[in-house]
This record gives C-alpha cells, structure tokens and sequence, in this order.
C-alpha cells in the first residue's frame, strides 16, 4: 500500500455539499481496488454558512490548520444572496491559493464521449490539450485603489505585477508539461501588440525558457486571435500558457468548446509540495439548482482524478477517467443528469461512475 495521502475536504457552498460526496466516493473506489491509503477530514470553512455564524470566510488558524495536509479537495464557493461574492472569493479561494503559493492552475479541455461539441464535425480525440495558467500574480494584484470617490475626479487603479520568479516558473511548468507529451507543442498567449511593458516581457521569458527545450515546438499568439483559433482549429493546442487574466479567459473557454464547463475540474497546485495543493470543479456554487440533487457530479470526480494524477497515481487515475468517458458513452437517460440532456440526478450519476470504478480491474 502507498503512503497515506491526507486530503482535507471543503465542500463550501452550494451545490458543492451535494456533489463532494460523489468524488469522495469514487475516490474510494478507486483506493480500494489499486490499493491506495487515502485519509479525508471535513472542514466547514470557506464557506457563506460559516461567514453567516462567524461574520469571517475562514478562523484565524484556517492556515495551521490546513498545512499539514497533501491536499484539498473543495467543492465550491459562494451564495452572493448571502455574502457579496468579493468577500466570499477573496475570504476563501483566493486566500488558498496565495497563501498556500499555488501558482499554477492547471485545466484539461478533452471532449469527451457522449458529449455533444458544440463546434461542427469535432469528435473525442479531437479537442485533448491543456491550460497552464499563472495563478499568484500577473493583472490580479490587489495593487492600486481609488481617489476622490463619487466625485467627476474620481480615479481608479489597479497594476499588473509580473516577477521574473512567477513568469519563469509557470513557464517552465508548461514547459515540462509539453515535453511530456507525445506532441510536444507549446502556445503561450500573449498581447505584446497592445500592451507595450508587462507583455513584451512576458514573450522574453518565454524565448529564455524555449532554449532549455530545444525538442518543444512553441508559437504564440494575441489573446484575441488565439480565442478565434481555440473555436476554429482547437486541435492545434497541446498546452496552452497564458498569464493570470487571459489563463483566466481561456480555461473557462477552452472546455466550453468541448460541450459543457459543468464537468471540468481545475487544479490549484504547488508543484514543490511544500504547501498542499486544491483541486476542485470548475462550475461554481450554482445557486439555482443547489438543493434539487440534480447537479452534475462529474466536475468534483474528475478534480479528485487530477489529484490522483497529480500525486503519482496513474493507474487509478486512468479508471476514473476510463469511468467517466463509459457512463458519458453509454448516455443513458436515467443516469446523466438534465444539464446533458438526461432525466437523472446526482445520486444516479455518481453511482454509475463509481460502480465502472470498482469493475475496472
């Protein structure tokens, strides 16, 4: 057996409580049939319940108590008809990943069997690339602030901060990532064309970075540009590189290319392991259907496969990727929930994932 991997568990707000329980299952599932040690304690911080009791997103030892942990699974955050969703983001997530020094976030776009493209004639294999984005820095400084408030001289500013640390570390996690793959593509986005200081610099630290990999073939392009090519040609990318506003933009727009954002996952990592890394499902607290059972549980399962993924186990977390494109494949109405066209529910759903997980050896 491995060594125990210790995952606290921030299920949040929302739908995030309905289907955290899902990934923790499949999670396992998964344990047990490849004989994997794994050990899950739930915090109910980081949460607007807990901002409702405690008029704060997370204690004051919040840090303490997390840092002993590999990693943090987490569900979702904000209710903004509770908590403005400025104070819930900043109090919990944002905290997370600046504090803990997860620099990257990492995001899949696969199109996956079963799910409907929708951009004509794409078909599974032919959208499968990944999304580097910095995660620390870059346009989300909360550098800067307002003068002269209400007023006709009223002035707001906020700066773009790019390190040399920060640009060349993302960078270089991009690139060890193209070069694990079989395509060995780099594309950085960029907008040196328009915006004349942090950009150029940005292009720089790439063409420093690109001498170390001379076997990585790397382009770039604007921002704009390259938005058009991911709905265009999306099968031109194998991992894309952006700063924190355009990694932004992009990781949202390149799954929604591949048919739905409700089952993409996102890792927040710290690749030195000195802080625990958060992996979580992209598609938010979705206040509109939480407490119905009907969310779709894919996200959360997916983001505990990252995780896996992430910490060296890849026989466990190709089953759960094996198991999700099977029941996404199959498509049978009683199992996908509305979201993709089916008459299923959470529970139905995540029961069919993590029964092809405990047959999958």
């Amino acid at each position: 057996m491995s060594k125990t991997l210790k995952i606290a568990v921030i299920a949040g707000d929302g739908i995030g409580t309905e289907v955290m329980p899902w990934g923790i299952k499949c999670l396992q599932a998964a344990a047990k049939v490849y004989d994997l040690s794994l050990e899950f304690k739930d915090f109910d911080f980081a949460s607007c319940a807990y901002y409702k009791e405690h008029g704060k997103m997370m204690p004051d030892d919040w840090k303490d108590q997390l840092s002993g942990f590999d990693a943090l699974y987490f569900g979702a955050v904000g209710l903004p008809d509770v908590v403005p969703d400025h104070v819930s983001l900043w109090g919990s997530l944002l905290q997370f990943r600046r504090e803990f020094d997860q620099y990257i976030n990492l995001r899949p776009c696969r199109l996956m069997p079963g799910v409907r493209c929708p951009l004509v004639g794409r078909k599974p294999g032919d959208i499968d690339f990944w999304i580097v984005r910095e995660n620390t820095e870059g346009e989300y400084s909360s550098i800067g602030g307002k003068m002269f408030p209400g007023t006709d001289r009223e002035v707001v500013i906020q700066e773009t901060v790019m390190t040399r640390t920060g640009v060349d570390r993302v960078l270089k996690y991009a690139f060890d990532l193209a070069q694990s793959r079989p395509k060995k593509h780099l594309t950085s986005a960029t907008k040196s064309n328009g915006i004349s200081i942090t950009m150029p610099y940005w292009d720089e630290r790439v063409v420093e970075m690109s001498k170390g990999y001379a076997d990585v073939n790397v382009d770039k392009f604007h921002i704009d540009i390259l938005t058009a090519h991911f709905v265009q040609r999306p099968q031109h990318f194998d991992v894309v590189v952006g700063s924190n506003l355009f990694g932004d933009i992009l990781s949202d727009l390149g799954p929604a290319c591949t048919g739905t954002i409700a089952i993409a996952p996102s890792g927040n990592i710290n690749p030195t392991g000195k802080f625990p890394s958060l992996f979580e499902p992209v598609h938010g607290s979705a206040p509109d259907i939480m407490g119905k059972g009907i969310a779709n549980p894919v996200g959360m399962i997916w983001a505990g496969q990252m995780m896996l993924e992430h910490f060296g186990h890849k026989d466990a977390a190709n089953a759960i990727l094996k198991a999700i494109e099977t029941v996404l494949s199959n498509g049978d109405d009683a199992v996908i929930t509305g979201d993709m066209g089916g008459k299923g529910n959470t529970k139905s759903f995540g029961e069919a994932v993590e029964k092809e997980i405990l047959g999958s050896k």
